[in-house]
């Protein structure tokens, strides 16, 4: 019988941590710690060293990737009399709720830009392509919120391929975590980036997610490196009730917040709350939709306790 761990083998080089951190090659770190404060995740206890030796040497090899990728294409435009195109290089991010996504993708953008190669990095997530709450309700979708059904295809597709096609000026939504609404007064303007990082969770999928004959494009058609940022299901499950009670203090507390209702939670029932989410609608997606699609990505950073990766599988 075929297990996941052969799978592993057959598909990617596996790297702990020690023998990933060696492949930074005497890359220096310009991330300074006031820095990293502004980049990391709420709960998360990210140092300088997981920097160091986690994200130099993919930033490393990144640029590698990038500069080949680059170097084909001006070949190719040479063969076919083509003039050279603007066309930015798509990194995806994928991974559960609750795993550090946003905070991987806000530390390569730092990283990526500080190339001399490509010093332009925009990040988008995909939050901002969930249909508005308004119709989420009407579709009766707000507890699947999250699930691929809730998110806007159409848009994203279009967006996205505005933006392989080299277009001067793209448009994305933004979201909002304190209304959990798309906004209506303020977009995201992307101006022809040397590298687009866009974060999500489905950002994986392709056709064979679907259990009808839909051929139409995904997101994953268009993406030129993935990355899928994973952990044990109990540790997320951890991580995501803990979040929950500093959201509780924090975001929550603003009466404008659609979650305000939860600000006068006692931290047990702050603590059940969570638990009934992850299990109800988190837990769920991870594993109908999130998890299935993380063999696809080609690159996989595992994450132990305390959010620091402990293992990096690099697909061969």
């Amino acid at each position: 019988m075929t297990t996941n761990k052969s799978i592993h083998q057959a598909l990617y080089f596996s790297f702990q941590r020690q023998q990933w951190s060696e492949l930074r090659n005497s890359v220096p770190l310009t991330l300074q710690q006031e820095e990293l404060e502004n980049l990391r995740g709420m709960n998360e206890k990210l140092s300088l060293d997981e920097v160091t030796d986690i994200y130099l040497p993919l930033s490393r090899l990144l640029n590698l990737i990038i500069s080949a990728k680059r170097q084909r294409s001006e070949v190719l435009d040479q063969f076919l009399n083509h003039k050279p195109t603007n066309t930015p290089y798509i990194i995806s991010i994928s991974g559960s709720v609750a795993v550090g996504k946003s905070t991987t993708a806000r530390i390569l953008q730092t990283l990526l830009q500080r190339w001399p190669e490509h010093p332009k990095v925009e990040l988008v997530t995909t939050d901002g392509f969930l249909y508005p709450l308004a119709e989420l309700k009407e579709r009766n979708l707000l507890k699947r919120k999250g699930f691929p059904e809730s998110y806007d295809m159409k848009m994203l597709i279009d967006f996205i391929s505005d933006i392989k096609s080299g277009e001067e000026c793209v448009k994305a939504p933004l979201y909002s975590h304190v209304t959990y609404d798309r906004l209506t007064d303020s977009v995201q303007e992307i101006k022809q980036p040397d590298i687009l990082i866009i974060e999500g969770l489905n950002v994986l999928q392709t056709s064979l997610d679907l259990s009808s004959d839909n051929k139409s494009s995904f997101l994953s058609d268009f993406v030129d490196f993935s990355i899928y940022v994973d952990a044990n299901e109990t540790l997320l499950k951890q991580w995501y009730q803990q979040r929950f009670l500093q959201f509780r203090k924090g975001a929550f507390s603003d009466p404008n917040s659609f979650f305000h209702h939860y600000s006068e939670l006692s931290d047990t029932e702050a603590n059940e709350t969570a638990a009934n989410i992850w299990d109800t609608i988190n837990g769920p997606n991870l594993q109908t939709n999130i998890k299935p699609s993380r063999e696809r990505a080609n690159l996989i950073l595992k994450k132990a306790q305390n959010h620091l990766v402990d293992q990096v599988l690099l697909r061969k």
